[in-house]
């Protein structure tokens, strides 16, 4: 290699000619530097550096683009050498980016130079980030989230944010936000969870002003709640030098307290090669009793796991399962420890980046064995084999060692440094793992210096924390003959940080005689304006042109201007106590607070708002080389005038290398030169082939930037458009265990004071938990701030638990327990009492003693036998008190605490009469005009009533929708699990708004109220979405995967009109609208699609004309004008159906005509409407002022009720269309049609249910939609008073008066006697809506009916433990009525007293084709069927006990039609082990 080196040095020498010395006069030096990345309305800073002036000169810079041509500055007059940063700021430009020219001029008497180079200029981002109070919701739950937005500074920016919406996991838009103005930079929002959403991912997006748009997730998803939480502590990697392994596993519950009971631990590795092994994986497994802090600690050999065996995957996993005593509740966890075969590692924590000759090379390094921990005392080698350099060194106690290497005599053109402790051994064993030792390497290149002439800053290894000063030393070698007449050199440094320059300043060394060398300190203070990352730039100009510099690169600590403290005062306190949470920032900040239990953190801690997460949001954290499109070729090549120079007597020849020199610094910043002085190392001309250039004494060496990590480099994308994308990920989902998830405690904005404090006073809440906040602060002048996490841990020193069962029968026994848990160190005396009630009867199981002991961290346990005596709703209220005694507790001492002596539970137990509720509601609406109205009421009992069940109530309200009003979402005692249940909770609202708005009575409570039921009833119907827009009973999910045209209809009506309150995403409704118009046929009718779940209209519906009469008005409705296509080809179809039914037999197309009646009277076709209602007029049933439609071949009402049964739902629903029919004729009802419209009003008023609806949900719908256009057209404001007396035949009576101020009051009272007989009377001059409701249960027995069940428990017996505790039920359904089959059917499974269902076996269910849905509703399980036939249906799920309840009595299994109620089966079904009395008193 030598003898190469002098072969290349002789071919070089030949071409070496003496010459005269080329000494050059001191010229004038200009250099401006200029980022390349300029963004606009921010200030940015030039630096110009005048050298050697002889002359006045001026310094102007403009910047050109295609638009445009704007001055930077023009006022820049220098009489002497100067130093200066000039601060402009450039206007937003049209474009998101362009590409603009640079030009500088510096201009004297005798000089001019001028300059032009690209720069980029892209408009400033805004920085917008969304916080949520949590990144994990329930259903039903409220999403709180607030919109920030901050500029680069981080400084807030009150922009106008066009649009902000909330996607579900279908990417469908929930709600939207338009044109909102964040005020101090900030707005909060909030939105509603509906009870079942769609489970998964959703995410805020913002659309910021700028086009960018900024997304953030949250989850949404039910999961059961464990009662505690299973802790495993193993260490994260285990060293195959390793002995033994520390495993801890502990229990604790929600509230921080230790749980009792047993762990059992596996461990297990899995083998990484399975052939013809029966095993798959090795395990060791040990049980031991957790502690009194409820903990195991085991230390486990590693031989056990084959640590050092090759073939196994390099994993150990650890799963722990902790079962809690007394209730043998089990839940489990689990860990993964990585095993590792590096024994120790090498790193460079701090090395120079390139070297200088002259200037020692210097680096420290840091030894770690494979899990981080640093190895001290250890000696390690060092070799630079190019350099002929080796040595060794020794690390100290951190583990920590440095070195240096003298490169005064090194000519090479870069040092390849290698570190390492052990050389590689090459022998090693298939059978056991390898240790391995790492070194590490690094390469470093040479700086060129024609003058051999160096400045070099050292180092700094790690982030350098703010508030401090940090210095940096500059080394320095100077040639005394390229100092010239110098006396003294200044060095000029720059600062540059987010691609901004920062910070300037100068350093002046007097020049010595003879060649320098030596060292000065440079300070700075470290502040959040040079985080993340710090870039300096260190230079001088020589007298002949050429520039020595450096430039090294700091990581800063993340850190904001304003600084936020946050505390709790308490730290520790009672619930339901008051605290006080203080914050502090800079003067007249604007604070966000969040307080929620430190559960929620653990959920995703990575979705929390930090430092960290904010600067990640920064489009330029760190400028490093030019972006690609300013990168200009010309100033890569340079000109080549000649292919030799001549310095100092020497003719040199640059050889082709790539060492480093100060324009590389300066595009390695990403800084823009504008100089005469000499930057660049001489161009390599030469033919002669590359050479190694050690052999060239002081030539041109290669290299590059030799950094140690790869720098941060803008990608192309980033400056052509902005990011459309600036998505605040929440990375990888690390393994977590779930635990109580309450909800948020506080969220609000304060404003501190001029002095920078605010206090808020807050009430804990009743949680045993700790809770966590945090803070943000924006402030005008400091910007953005983050409080670290202030804690509150809700204390209390005992506190009782209550187990009970939710519901029981009358007559059933069940075990009331109350535990009491001591959290003080100390014992306490405890006095336990179970407050007396006439309503139940209880007995203490134990010997009741007057007080219990109670040490610390333990638990007492008392009981109760309980038999309720009275129905309804019992409270049970248990108190604890600590007690002052002398008596020990043990060898201890009583302690009584300070705080909360004594805390008192109350909890309420549902107790059921037995057999079957029945309802039965009588309803009417009564004018009375002048003279009195009274009416006869007579309530009667069936003989099988259940003894003490039967009650009932009478109301009065003044407004025809007061009912429904009161009971908007709970307008049917059914459920509402499919696509068009759940439309009878979202339509009425609306009803309810137009009603309300046209009367002038809407109150901003109750629209209020009925917009957040919009709300969520909207996010509910979007589950029932298919993706060609459409929808179905039970959407695509369910496998029906044809959408129905007829709940399509009126699903775009119904969202057309909710538009008024509420977002409605306009996709759904074109989408919908769409689908359709693809519906309709050539002769302008509607094509069925899907299934309809109620038969009962079916005669109609499935009539293409009638289901066309009902899109037509669905699509008037939404309103679509007459003109439009679809409706004007639908109206063909329309006159055709009437053609054909008038032509039909008496009684026949009552449906179709109604609907027919009502879609004329939409089209104005006034003549066709009252040919139809005339015809209907004749078909009318007509009885005592009342008016109603029934259907052909309408089932006969059953004989020997004691009250006449509600009409069907069909009735009232084709009734409700011709009422309708009757309000919307044009131009206006007659005074004939508001008569007929009355005497239908009161036919459809006593059929009104007692919540306000009617049997099913279309019939509840169409009525509530007639009701309240009835209402509008007959409301008059009236200072006219009525009077209602209700009154028995004894004492009893009540008046009620309705006026002005309470038409929408509810007005209730109960009926003492049952049976009864009252009379109602009503006096004054205005009408009223009056209704009595009864309820009574009464015992099952042995009817005809349409339904065959049968009911079984498998075991049936008591066989065996098991079947105290778990049990099957069977059930078996066929439809045996008048009907090819039945509508859909729901399942009513109660659940006997104590017993909970078991979720999955229910789930299962649904994949029976039958079984469309499931749910679990309190202790009732809810199988929704889609229609039942002759053919036998059979259905099982397990059942649990949950707490054992005595005496048990059997539980009620209803099957029914759900538009067909009347059309029911009832059966019972008992416990295997019911009888077993023994049992129930455990």
């Amino acid at each position: 290699m030598r003898k190469d080196r002098l072969l290349h040095l002789c071919l070089v020498l030949l071409l070496i000619l003496l010459s005269a010395s080329d000494s050059n006069s001191t010229e004038p030096q200009y250099m401006v530097l200029v980022p390349s990345l300029l963004h606009t309305e921010a200030p940015k800073k030039g630096c110009v550096l005048l050298s050697h002036l002889n002359e006045t000169v001026t310094v102007s810079a403009s910047l050109e683009s295609g638009r445009e041509n704007r001055s930077l500055f023009t006022d820049l007059v220098a009489e002497k050498d100067l130093f200066h940063c000039v601060s402009f700021t450039l206007p937003r430009i049209s474009a998101s980016s362009e590409v603009a020219f640079l030009s500088i001029q510096i201009k004297g008497p005798t000089q001019d130079f001028r300059k032009r180079n690209t720069v980029l200029v892209l408009n400033t981002q805004s920085l917008v980030f969304v916080q949520t109070d949590k990144p994990m919701y329930k259903p039903g739950q409220t999403v709180r989230f607030r919109v920030v937005s901050v500029d680069e500074n981080f400084r807030p920016r009150n922009e106008l944010i066009p649009l902000i919406y909330l996607e579900n996991p279908r990417r469908n838009r929930i709600a939207q936000w338009q044109s909102l103005k964040l005020e101090a930079g900030i707005n909060q929002l909030s939105f509603p969870l509906s009870s079942e959403p769609i489970q998964g991912s959703y995410r805020v997006v913002v659309q910021t002003e700028s086009g960018g748009r900024i997304q953030h997730p949250f989850t949404v998803e039910e999961f059961v709640l464990p009662k505690f939480e299973v802790k495993v502590q193993v260490p994260k990697i285990i060293s195959i030098m390793d002995e033994k392994v520390n495993i801890t596993v502990c229990g604790e519950y929600t509230y921080g307290k230790p749980v009792p009971g047993l762990a059992t631990v596996s461990l297990c590795r899995k083998l990484s090669r399975v052939l013809n092994c029966d095993k798959q994986e090795v395990c060791e497994e040990f049980s031991q009793q957790l502690n009194s802090n409820g903990c195991i600690t085991q230390q486990v050999h590693t031989k056990m796991l084959q640590i050092t065996n090759t073939g196994f995957e390099m994993k150990l996993r650890v799963e722990a399962r902790i079962r809690e005593e007394g209730t043998d509740l089990e839940v489990t966890a689990n860990r993964i420890s990585e095993i590792t075969n590096i024994v120790s590692k090498l790193k460079f924590v701090k090395v120079d980046s390139h070297f200088r000759q002259g200037i020692p090379f210097f680096a420290q390094v840091l030894l770690v064995d494979g899990k981080g921990v640093p190895i001290p005392n250890k000696l390690f080698f060092i070799s630079v084999n190019d350099a002929n350099y080796y040595s060794n060194a020794t690390t100290n106690e951190q583990g920590l060692a440095q070195f240096s290497i003298n490169t005064t005599s090194i000519s090479v053109n870069k040092l390849f440094v290698r570190v390492f402790t052990v050389h590689p051994n090459l022998c090693f064993h298939y059978s056991w793992v390898a240790e391995d030792h790492q070194g590490a390497q690094h390469t470093a290149n040479r700086v060129f210096s024609l003058s051999g002439s160096y400045i070099h800053l050292e180092p700094v290894a790690g982030t350098l924390p703010c508030g401090h000063t940090e210095t940096i030393t500059a080394h320095y070698t100077l040639n005394r003959q390229a100092m010239g007449e110098l006396s003294e050199l200044s060095f000029h440094y720059l600062i540059m940080a987010k691609g901004v320059i920062v910070r300037s300043g100068t350093h002046t060394l007097p020049v010595e005689s003879g060649d320098m060398k030596g060292s000065f300190a440079l300070s700075f203070p470290v502040e959040s304006d040079v985080a993340p990352i710090a870039r300096m730039f260190i230079f001088a100009i020589l007298p002949d042109g050429e520039v020595v510099g450096d430039s090294e690169k700091f990581e800063i600590e993340n850190c904001l201007a304003n600084k936020v403290d946050l505390s709790f005062s308490p730290a520790q306190s009672p619930p339901a106590s008051h605290a006080h949470l203080q914050v502090a920032a800079a003067p007249q900040s604007l604070c966000a607070l969040r307080a929620v239990d430190q559960s929620v953190l653990l959920m995703k801690p990575e979705a929390e708002l930090s430092v960290s997460s904010v600067y990640n949001l920064l489009t330029v954290k760190d400028l490093t080389n030019f972006p690609d499109n300013v990168d200009q070729q010309e100033e890569e090549q340079g000109h080549c005038p000649r292919p030799f120079f001549i310095h100092n007597g020497a003719i040199y020849v640059p050889l082709s290398s790539n060492e480093a020199d100060i324009y590389s610094f300066l595009k390695g910043m990403g800084l823009k030169v504008f100089t005469n002085s000499k930057i660049r190392k001489p161009k390599s001309c030469s033919v002669i082939p590359s050479v190694s250039a050690g052999a060239v004494g002081q030539g041109y060496y290669g290299a590059g930037l030799g950094v140690v990590e790869r720098p941060y480099v803008p990608q192309l994308g980033t400056y052509n458009v902005i990011p459309l994308n600036n998505e605040q990920s929440s990375g990888p989902v690390p393994e977590t265990v779930r635990s109580y998830f309450p909800e948020t405690w506080i969220w609000e904005l304060v404003a501190v004071n001029s002095s920078g404090v605010a206090e808020v006073g807050v009430t804990v809440p009743d949680t045993i938990t700790e809770w966590k906040a945090g803070a943000f602060c924006l402030s005008e002048d400091a910007g953005l701030g983050i409080s670290s996490t202030a804690s509150l841990r809700a204390f209390q020193p005992f506190f009782v638990e209550l187990t009970m069962p939710y519901s029981v029968i009358r007559g059933e026994v069940f075990t009331l327990k109350a535990t009491v848990l001591n959290y003080l160190p100390k014992c306490i005396r405890v006095s336990v009492q179970l407050k007396a009630s006439p309503a139940f009867l209880a007995s203490q199981n134990t010997k009741g003693e007057e007080s219990y002991c109670i040490c610390g961290n333990e638990r007492q346990t008392l009981s109760w036998t309980v038999t309720p005596k009275t129905l309804g709703n019992v409270n049970f209220s248990v108190s604890a008190e600590a007690m002052q005694s002398l008596e020990l507790c043990g060898n201890e001492v009583v302690e009584v605490p300070e705080i909360k002596r004594k805390d008192t539970v109350i909890k309420t137990l549902l107790v059921e009469a037995e057999g079957i509720e029945q309802e039965k509601t009588f309803s009417s609406m009564t004018c009375a005009s002048g003279a009195n109205v009274s009416e006869q009421l007579s309530l009667k009992l069936p003989s099988n009533v259940v003894k003490e069940s039967a009650r009932a109530s009478f109301s009065v309200l003044g407004d025809i929708l007061g009912s429904a009003m009161q009971n908007i979402q709970n307008l049917l005692q059914m459920p509402y699990g499919c696509g068009e249940q759940n439309m009878v909770l979202f339509a009425p609202n609306i009803y309810v708004l137009n009603y309300l708005n046209e009367t002038q009575q809407l109150t901003q409570e109750i629209k209020a109220k009925a917009v957040g039921y919009l709300i969520t009833g909207y996010q509910r119907q979007l589950n029932y979405k298919h993706q060609d827009g459409s929808y179905s009973t039970f959407g695509e999910r369910y496998g029906r995967n044809q959408g129905n045209t007829w709940l399509t209809a009126f699903v775009l009506k119904t969202f057309a009109q909710a538009r008024s309150y509420i977002f409605i995403d306009e996709a759904h409704i074109t989408q919908s609208l769409t689908w359709l118009s693809q519906m309709q046929k050539d002769n302008g009718c509607f094509r069925s699609s899907g299934s309809l779940l109620n038969n009962a209209i079916k005669g109609g519906v499935e009539d293409e004309a009638t289901l066309s009469a009902y899109v037509t008005i669905a699509l008037l409705e939404i309103p679509l004008p007459v003109t439009n296509p679809i409706v004007r080809n639908a109206l063909f179809c329309l006159e055709s159906a009437w053609n054909v039914a008038k032509e039909g037999t008496h009684g026949s197309h009552v449906y179709t005509k109604a609907l027919l009646a009502y879609a004329f009277s939409l089209l104005g076709k006034q003549n066709q409407n009252r040919e139809i209602l005339n015809s209907l007029d004749k078909e009318a049933v007509k009885e005592d002022n009342l008016v109603h439609w029934e259907r052909p071949q309408r089932p006969k009402a059953p004989v020997g009720h004691l009250y006449q049964t509600q009409a069907p739902s069909a009735e009232v629903e084709m009734t409700s269309y011709v009422l309708l029919a009757y309000l919307t004729a044009q131009p206006a009802p007659t005074s004939g049609d508001l008569t007929s419209a009355t005497n239908i009003v009161k036919w459809i008023m006593k059929q009104q249910n007692a919540q306000g609806g009617f049997s099913s949900t279309q019939d509840t719908v169409v009525a509530l939609h007639a009701l309240s256009r009835y209402g509008a057209a007959t409301f008059t404001r009236t200072e006219k008073t009525a009077q209602v007396t209700v009154q028995d035949s004894q004492t009893f009576s009540t008046n009620f008066q309705v006026d002005n101020n309470n038409l929408l009051l509810l007005q209730q009272i109960s009926l003492p006697e049952l049976p009864g007989e009252y009379v109602i009377t009503v006096t004054g001059e205005r009408c009223v809506y009056l209704q009595t409701s009864m309820k009574y249960n009464i015992l099952p027995e042995k009817e005809d009916s349409p339904f065959a069940l049968k009911v079984q428990t498998v075991p049936q017996t008591c066989d065996g433990h098991k079947a105290h505790t778990s049990f099957q039920i069977s059930l078996t359904i066929s439809y045996t009525g008048n009907r090819p089959a039945s509508n859909m059917v729901i399942v009513d499974v109660k659940m006997v007293s104590g017993f909970i269902p078991l979720k999955p076996t229910v789930k299962m269910l649904e994949r029976s084709s039958s079984v469309s849905r499931t749910e679990v509703s309190n202790n009732h399980v809810l199988i929704y069927v889609e229609q039942v036939t002759n053919q036998t249906l059979s259905f099982s799920f397990m059942v649990l006990q949950d707490i054992p309840v005595g005496d048990l009595k059997p539980a009620i299994v209803k099957v029914y039609d759900y538009y067909e109620t009347d059309e029911s089966v009832v059966a019972e079904y008992i416990a295997p082990c019911s009888t077993d009395t023994e049992h129930g008193n455990v």
